[in-house]
């Protein structure tokens, strides 16, 4: 059987953790930060996981993560 492509945008954005969760990175913390309060940016900063069935379609786009 054929090697699948990995897709590279997905790649840089996404990462499988051990237990097989998606994580990413939250939006909403590139600019106008003033207007944000410093706990809405300290929450921005953890990583988020994907729920169940976008997880399915980030697997898909990432087949050896």
């Amino acid at each position: 059987m054929a090697k699948l492509k990995t897709n590279r945008s997905a790649a840089k954005r996404f990462k499988v953790t051990k237990t097989g969760k998606v994580k990413h990175k939250r939006a909403n913390l590139r600019h106008l930060l003033s207007a944000k309060s410093r706990g809405r940016k300290r929450h921005l900063r953890k990583a988020g996981v994907l729920t169940p069935s976008d997880a399915k379609t980030m697997r898909a786009l990432l087949p050896y993560a």
